[in-house]
């Protein structure tokens, strides 16, 4: 989906986007989850972040985009993420404020709705589900959504992050209508059976491993 750079590839990561990308790795490498916190964001159902709660993925890809006025609301499916969009040239909120989804900022360009999104805390993911790339607390994302017929809107966002990465790049699909599909409440945390029984199996393999004793 990555349809800038021309070659179709994540730029190279700079210094700090190494070490991030690195230390992520080792944390998701220790062997048997300790803890819930040894899980990832979507394990958790805290959020996908804002990429990864748009990205395509195995189910649950519904967007519904309402326009009120002065404002555009974009909700997702999956973890039942909800942004309020302001469409009134207000400033961003103040630096030290750090959100999961970030703080986002809209404006249309003749037919083509951009969004600007900045004060992004650094612990999500740029990938699917909110998984894969790393990203910094200084990447500014930007949006832009365009109908291109009745039943498409064409998406795609840049990511600007040069803390991060040596090159902004840029990914883009198409969201298409889909007459009668109806998003329902996404019970995710309520019906999160797989956290307990990932780390009640962990604790089922370390006392495996225990010796026997007489």
């Amino acid at each position: 989906m990555i349809v800038a750079p021309p070659n179709g590839r994540l730029p190279e990561l700079t210094a700090a986007g190494q070490q991030q990308a690195a230390e992520r790795r080792a944390r998701r490498g220790r062997g048997l989850p300790a803890s819930y916190t040894d899980f990832t964001n979507y394990d958790r159902c805290l959020t996908r972040g804002l990429t990864g709660s748009i990205l395509p993925v195995i189910y649950g890809n519904g967007t519904q985009i309402e326009q009120g006025p002065g404002v555009v609301v974009i909700r997702n499916e999956m973890i039942h993420e909800a942004r309020v969009i302001p469409l009134d040239g207000s400033p961003h909120v103040g630096p030290s404020v750090r959100l999961w989804m970030g703080d986002s900022r809209g404006r249309f360009d003749g037919d083509t709705l951009v969004i600007e999104t900045t004060n992004f805390t650094a612990r999500t993911g740029l990938g699917g589900n909110g998984n894969g790339a790393v990203h910094s607390e200084n990447l500014r994302l930007v949006e832009r959504l365009r109908r291109v017929d009745v039943d498409t809107i064409r998406y795609e966002f840049t990511v600007e992050d040069p803390e991060t990465y040596t090159a902004p790049w840029t990914v883009a699909f198409d969201l298409d209508v889909q007459p009668g599909y109806e998003i329902y409440e996404y019970a995710c945390h309520e019906g999160n059976y797989g956290l307990a029984n990932m780390l009640s199996a962990a604790r089922a393999e370390e006392r495996a491993a225990q010796p026997a004793t007489r």
